[in-house]
Formats: structure tokens, sequence, C-alpha cells
């Protein structure tokens, strides 16, 4: 694999950030409270950034619930060379999902789809019927997922795991555990029962807004990091920044030091290669 990032040029990735454009009127979460974050965030206002830190790509993750929005970062992807692909939407119990889907996959930038857990008012979306048919078919064509969830969440993921156990998935940002108030079960435990489907991945992502966003402490983070790489190991996790929402805590450089910072000390140099980009470019087919 690394001779293979080698010749594509995909050494160092951040597999997890956000494009968006408000004047599109999709980001119903995005209000004037949201502060720094509610204003349009474009690839011109990220490239010196990643320059800065040596990333060769990112993976653009969607941050609305609709096609308009993962067919809008599409269409960036074909205009902007840092961009590797893109982690869409789709109703994954519509009716039309098989089209959707099908119409969507033929676009060679289209890495994955993200359903927002996180933000559905039943905890138990994921296992209904027609969504486990849904990730049935992904999962035979061995087709990426993000899950967008939260600690209570992980039992049902869990379940669905045992469901569909050649899934591809990724938990997005630790599964946002308290960093805040340092709660480590039953997030912890749930973690490692996860650990144990090889097809599933964890992203080291999302931290700094789940800490206190004035007062955090890089120790506040190592517990958690420590955890997931243990369980996962350096072959099954991955950085992101998520930016531009790591804002509200850190900047771009903050944040992808302190994951360096946050590492077990007997991660070797190979290691953070895989981190930092290897596991981005196996998990999302980046070698297609």
């Amino acid at each position: 694999m690394s001779e293979q990032l080698y010749k594509t040029g995909f050494k160092r990735i951040d597999a997890h950030q956000h494009y968006w454009k408000l004047s599109r009127g999709d980001y119903g979460w995005l209000t004037p409270d949201s502060g720094v974050l509610y204003r349009d965030y474009l690839p011109g206002d990220l490239k010196e950034h990643l320059r800065e830190q040596s990333i060769d790509r990112t993976i653009v993750v969607q941050a609305a619930p609709t096609i308009e929005e993962t067919e809008y970062l599409l269409a960036l992807c074909e205009e902007e060379e840092t961009l590797a692909g893109v982690v869409g939407w789709i109703d994954l119990e519509a009716d039309d999902f098989h089209e959707q889907y099908a119409r969507l996959a033929a676009n060679r930038y289209f890495l994955g789809i993200r359903p927002m857990l996180q933000d559905l008012p039943d905890d138990r979306w994921i296992l209904r019927p027609k969504v486990i048919s849904a990730l049935e078919k992904l999962a035979r064509d061995e087709f990426p997922v993000d899950l967008l969830v939260k600690p209570r969440h992980l039992v049902h993921i869990l379940e669905l795991m045992k469901q569909v156990p050649g899934l591809r998935a990724v938990v997005d940002h630790l599964a946002k555990p308290n960093i805040k108030e340092g709660v480590m079960e039953p997030w912890s435990t749930h973690i490692k029962e996860l650990a144990q489907f090889p097809n599933l991945y964890c992203k080291l992502s999302g931290m700094v807004t789940e800490a206190d966003h004035e007062q955090w402490r890089t120790n506040d983070f190592i517990p958690y990091v420590h955890h997931v790489v243990e369980c996962f190991g350096a072959e099954r996790v991955m950085f992101g920044s998520d930016w531009p929402v790591c804002l509200l805590a850190v900047s771009y450089q903050e944040v992808t030091g302190l994951l360096n910072e946050c590492l077990p000390a007997y991660i070797t140099e190979q290691d953070k290669e895989r981190i930092f980009g290897e596991n981005a470019s196996r998990f999302y087919r980046l070698d297609r």
C-alpha cells in the first residue's frame, strides 16, 4: 500500500473535513448562534493550511442530509485538486435508495455514505429493516459507511455489526465521548467490543469539540486516543481534522499537532504513516 500511495501521490490524508456554502440553504444546524462556523468554508480557505501541514489530499464529508449537498461536493472535486473524494448522504430508508446509490456510485469521487445518526430521533434507526437491507447491499459492494454517532448509539452499532458483519464502516469522532467530563464508561467497553469486527475502523477526529473549548489540555484526550488505538490497532484508525468545526476550539495546525501528542509512545513512524494517510486510502479505496 505504501508504494501505491507513492504512485498516486496520496501520502498524507485528512480523512474528515467539511466545506459548505450557506446560501445553498440546506445546513439547518448552522445559525447565527454557531459563531465562527456561520460563514462559507470553501477550498480556498483550507489550502494554505494543508500546505503548511504537508497534507496532500482531504476527504470531504457531508454536513447536510440532502442529495443536493452531496452533488455539490462532488462538483467541487472536479475543480479542486486537494480533494480525494466525498463521503455523501443518501436516505438508506428511501424507496429509491438503490437508484440513487447506483447513480452517485458512478462518480469516481463518491467514496462513501454517512447517515447522520446523532440527529435522528430514533436511536435504533440504523436497525430498521429497510436500512439493514440497504446496508447489506453496501456490504456486498464493500462500499464504505461513516457512522456519525454518540456513545448512546454504540449498543445499536454493535447489533448492526452482528447483523451485517461484512459492512465496511468507520466510527466518526471516536463516537463523541464526553471528554469534557472525563467520562470513559460505558463508551470504552463498547469501543472494545466493536473493535472485534475487522471491517470496522475509527476516526481520530472531532475530539476538541467534545472537550472544554476554552480550557482543554492535551492530557484530557490521551486516555481516549490510547484506548481507541489499543483496541483497533494502528492499522484501523485514521486522522481527521473535522475542519472547520474544530475552529470552535483550535486551529488546523493545532488539531494536527494534538493527535501527534496524544498517540501512545509505542507508535512508530510507519504507524504514523498509516494513521495519517495509508489507512484512509485503504478504507476508502483511493487506489481504485
